[in-house]
């Protein structure tokens, strides 16, 4: 299964992203500003995980590596 971290830093838009750490991505933060969200099967999960540890943040997946989570 795919571990996927969240970016602590918000983005301009509010949003704190979400990364697949498994594939990589071009834009992955800085091992400073990430959170292990732990192995999920899909980002839908690992985006309702973030969302429930931090229910007052926007979360939104990576336009790049995890595409079909990303709402704005």
């Amino acid at each position: 299964m795919p571990r996927f971290i969240i970016n602590k830093k918000p983005q301009a838009n509010g949003d704190h992203e979400i990364h697949n750490a498994t594939t990589g991505c071009t834009y992955m933060p800085a091992q400073a500003n990430q959170i292990d969200l732990g192995t999920h099967a899909t980002c839908q999960s690992a985006v309702l995980d973030a969302k429930g540890r931090w229910p007052n943040d926007r979360v939104n997946g990576c336009y790049f590596c995890c595409n079909q989570c990303h709402t704005s």
